[in-house]
């Protein structure tokens, strides 16, 4: 299986701790070593960095932890192929437009008789069940929303009954963005982790590497960040059901979806 990492914060902020950790499984600390890929969104733009190669040797991978990207919201994936080859084309996250703005998608989980979901709008680049997915559910979404909806409630419902079909197909954990909020979806293994002050310090599980935040930090940041599985060994991260959908923005869960809290 793949492995995912999400950002949601409050203000511009690197995401160079927990990559650090997350690189390490590329290969490393785990058996993901089929390519990696990062996306950030900052200041209205949208960054990408995709290598078809393990994260753990990767040059590239290296100038992400040594090159502060200050970003509101990141998302990331390794790869452990199942469908499709190891190549660039097949290597996430994948990027869409609509109503302007570029979504960005990753996917940890495999579908069965995923060729079936109709295709419209959007064409898969490689040939992955995770991309067909992801056209499809982008297709499904603009079908039923030609414009940005004026309240996001209905968007939100909808890409839950959505998600909730492509996890009928098999495993579907997601990681999805247009900039502004980050939606994460579990359908077998998400969990996540906000941090605001009083801030403390935190310890990588995959490599030996601490940090106190307070030393990085305002008394009014607030960062969440979401991975397949924790990333710190001395913090209470919290697991996501299967089923749930969570509506993030600025570091904060805006919305819930299949879960009674």
């Amino acid at each position: 299986m793949c492995e995912l990492l999400g950002m949601s914060a409050n203000v511009p902020t690197d995401i160079c701790f927990s990559f650090s950790g997350f690189l390490n499984r590329g290969g490393g600390t785990g058996p993901h070593r089929d390519g990696w890929g990062i996306a950030f969104y900052e200041e209205g733009g949208y960054r990408e960095f995709r290598d078809p190669h393990p994260s753990v040797n990767s040059p590239i991978a290296r100038l992400i932890c040594e090159y502060p990207i200050k970003s509101n919201v990141v998302i990331s994936h390794i790869r452990q192929a199942n469908v499709g080859g190891v190549r660039l084309a097949n290597t996430h996250p994948f990027t869409r437009e609509m109503w302007g703005r570029p979504w960005c998608y990753a996917h940890n989980g495999q579908l069965s008789d995923w060729r079936q979901l109709p295709l419209g709008t959007y064409t898969p680049v490689g040939n992955t069940d995770s991309e067909h997915a992801f056209c499809w559910l982008m297709g499904e979404l603009r079908r039923c929303f030609p414009t940005p909806p004026a309240s996001p409630d209905s968007l939100w419902e909808r890409l839950h009954g959505l998600c909730e079909e492509l996890r009928g197909l098999g495993v579907f954990n997601l990681l999805l963005s247009d900039g502004v909020y980050l939606y994460s979806y579990c359908s077998t293994k998400l969990a996540h982790i906000t941090r605001r002050a009083p801030f403390g310090e935190a310890e990588l599980s995959d490599a030996e590497l601490t940090v106190n935040f307070i030393e990085h930090t305002t008394p009014n940041d607030i960062v969440s960040v979401i991975a397949t599985e924790p990333l710190t060994q001395n913090e209470a991260w919290q697991r996501m059901v299967p089923g749930e959908l969570l509506v993030w923005r600025e570091g904060e869960i805006k919305a819930s979806y299949g879960h009674s809290k």
